[in-house]
């Protein structure tokens, strides 16, 4: 591992370097809240959207644009934050995107239009990327010991899920007593917390990068990775509902890879790039993030497929299907605390194969278990497998690559992390709507109640939404209907969790080969 000294190799031999002290775990504390604030915020407005919009008189797209545009930036916006920290410091650059974030949100809270929401929101993105290569870079230097340094980073990732779960909650809380703005104030008291506590608890990191940013690598990073990430999500908006071209959003998509293969061309040409491509010459670490992206797409589909099925096949309300993804969200949780512990009696690319391999046998599970009638205990119980497998293997995968970065490289190694990740979530929202709809179609085509009129036959296999709509408004044949596109939508969840299977199977392969079937001095370090 790396910090302002050399990297120190525990368990390869050599002296043990320093364990934690009070002051770093306190430190951590501080360090959760960013994480906490960050997650929260991609979901928060879920909830709040409608009291929201109607407030501001804002129309579909944008309602749509104030929910998303934060995620956008943040996924735009995080090579070049990493490569500003590596520059700057870590935690200059963390207390100074916590006093952005901290004053945005303030500003969000009292948006007085559409527009003005829009802009903030996507100033908060922007922001928010400066916190997130921070926070794993103060980690690494913050915890040198091995397992000590694991387990800090499982509680981050911990606290990412556990802000995720509970944005959606908060959000319909905040509502019952106050009005819509709350939900961006609460940002605010953990920000100032951060910023008085921070310059005390939290060490500088001696890493330094000392080329300048280049502006043309930025604009390029930048403009690539909003592209492909919005071609993606508007692609997963489009099937859900039903409406709109493929083409256009794939269109989009296209374009953002084809400037992020320039942008990889710069690199190579540059002699200080804006990320170095040295980085993923270290199979360890190409291997890690694969995994990592694999993982994304197979498991976050699944879990978005869910959500749609504990709602339009399940009968429940948002909130209700919220509670009942929770036992997934504390199982997730419980696996990647538990990931350290296991890590000191096995190797932790070990660790991270097992933990794969019960992600796999989660989704099988799920693909088993998920029918328009099924027990929501079971369907409840088949996902938490997948959630313990999931937190085992991600929290270590995180170590693994974090622990890779050479000297003054720690920034750029944690914001391809955090881009794989966003990737990941992006793409698998973007499969399972994909796949979800196109099962869904073709299931309701073949279980058409006959009877059923053909235009609204057509209207019904146009979206899940216009489905459920269509059979509330069908009086002879409306039960039927219902019954027909429930498990069509069951069926759309499994055919994924299948997917997803094999998918993480593909990444536990790449674990096997390259992590856990590696000699010498790198397998006993992974």
């Amino acid at each position: 591992m790396s910090g302002a000294a050399a990297p120190v190799r525990q368990e390869g031999g050599g002296t043990p370097p320093a364990r934690a002290t009070a002051r770093e775990w306190a430190g951590l504390a501080v360090l959760v809240l960013p994480m906490l604030m960050l997650s929260t915020d991609l979901t928060v407005l879920f909830f709040a959207l409608p009291t929201l919009s109607a407030d501001l008189d804002a129309n579909a797209a944008e309602s749509l644009w104030i929910v998303h545009v934060y995620g956008f930036l943040i996924a735009g916006c995080l090579v070049t934050m990493g490569r500003l920290g590596d520059r700057v410091g870590p935690r200059r650059l963390l207390l100074f995107g916590s006093t952005a974030f901290a004053a945005l949100s303030v500003a969000a809270a009292f948006a007085t239009s559409p527009t003005m929401l829009i802009v903030v929101r996507a100033l908060l993105g922007v922001a928010g990327a400066t916190l997130m290569p921070s926070l794993f870079s103060l980690l690494k230097t913050m915890f040198r010991d091995d397992g000590q340094r694991r387990m800090a980073i499982a509680i981050m990732f911990s606290a990412f899920s556990v802000g995720g779960a509970i944005g959606p909650l908060i959000g319909g809380l905040l509502l019952e007593v106050f009005w819509w703005g709350s939900v961006f104030l609460i940002n605010v008291p953990p920000m100032l917390l951060l910023l008085s506590a921070g310059p005390r608890l939290l060490p500088e990191s001696g890493e330094r990068a000392r080329a300048r940013l280049d502006v043309a690598s930025v604009a390029l990073s930048v403009s690539g990775t909003l592209a492909l990430v919005y071609g993606l999500q508007e692609l997963a908006a489009g099937q859900e509902t039903g409406t709109g071209s493929v083409w256009p959003n794939l269109a989009v998509a296209a374009i953002g890879l084809g400037v992020l293969g320039v942008f990889v061309r710069r690199q190579r040409e540059l002699r200080d790039p804006l990320f170095d491509l040295a980085l993923l010459a270290d199979r360890r670490v190409a291997a890690a993030l694969a995994t990592l992206l694999l993982v994304g797409v197979g498991m976050v589909g699944t879990f978005y497929l869910l959500t749609q099925y504990l709602q339009w096949s399940g009968g429940l309300t948002p909130l209700a299907a919220g509670l009942w993804t929770l036992p997934y969200i504390v199982v997730n949780i419980a696996g990647a605390l538990l990931a350290p512990m296991l890590a000191a009696r096995a190797r932790p690319a070990v660790v991270v194969a097992y933990g794969l391999a019960v992600t796999v046998a989660g989704a099988v599970l799920v693909a088993l278990v998920a029918v328009a009638d099924a027990a929501l205990p079971v369907v409840a119980a088949a996902a938490s497998v997948i959630g313990l497998g999931q937190g085992m293997a991600m929290a270590l995968i995180s170590d693994l690559i974090i622990t890779s970065a050479p000297e003054g490289r720690t920034g750029s190694v944690a914001a391809v992390q955090e881009v794989g990740g966003e990737l990941g979530t992006a793409l698998g929202v973007a499969a399972g709507g994909a796949i979800g709809t196109v099962v869904y179609r073709a299931t309701l085509s073949g279980a058409m109640p006959p009877g059923v009129p053909e235009p609204d036959a057509e209207a019904a296999r146009s979206s899940v939404h216009a489905g459920v709509d269509t059979a509330e408004g069908l009086a002879v044949h409306g039960p039927a209907l219902h019954d027909a596109v429930q498990e069509a939508v069951a069926n759309g969840l499994r055919v994924y969790a299948g997917v997803g299977a094999l998918l993480v199977a593909a990444g536990l392969v790449l674990v096997a080969v390259f992590l856990v079937g590696r000699v010498g001095g790198s397998a006993r370090r992974a």
